[in-house]
């Protein structure tokens, strides 16, 4: 409060503001202090090298799937994700490798079919079938 060299009996109509904004300068230093940073990261899985996955060859592939549901690419026994992901290698090829496949005629049509799903979504444009000549008979 102001002090005045008049007396006035009037009361004083004004409120000191200095106290209150240093209070709240101080919770709001304290909010701060307190809220947790806040980091922009997100989270992501970066797709690795795969080496047991077997080579490339830049003008055909050949993918073998055995009679007890293997699948073999240019000789080398690989998982399904394996095979999407030398699916998508060779796509990125130009020009594209063709790729050739050689179902077992015992083999289980579910495998085949993963295969061929797998060959579709990597948009695989050169396939041809090897072995045909196995079922003429068939």
């Amino acid at each position: 409060m102001a002090i005045s060299a008049a007396s006035s009996s009037a009361p004083m109509g004004e409120i000191n503001m200095t106290p209150l904004i240093d209070v709240m300068l101080v919770l709001l230093v304290m909010f701060i202090i307190t809220i947790p940073l806040q980091t922009h990261a997100v989270k992501l899985d970066l797709p690795r090298d795969c080496s047991t996955c077997g080579t490339i060859d830049n003008l055909k592939n050949k993918v073998v799937i055995t009679q007890d549901g293997q699948i073999v690419w240019n000789g080398t026994p690989v998982t399904l994700d394996g095979l999407k992901y030398n699916l998508i290698r060779m796509t990125s090829i130009d020009p594209q490798p063709e790729l050739h496949v050689q179902p077992d005629p015992t083999a289980r049509y579910e495998v085949v079919n993963d295969v061929f799903v797998a060959a579709k979504r990597a948009d695989v444009r050169r396939l041809g079938f090897v072995g045909n000549e196995a079922y003429r008979s068939f």
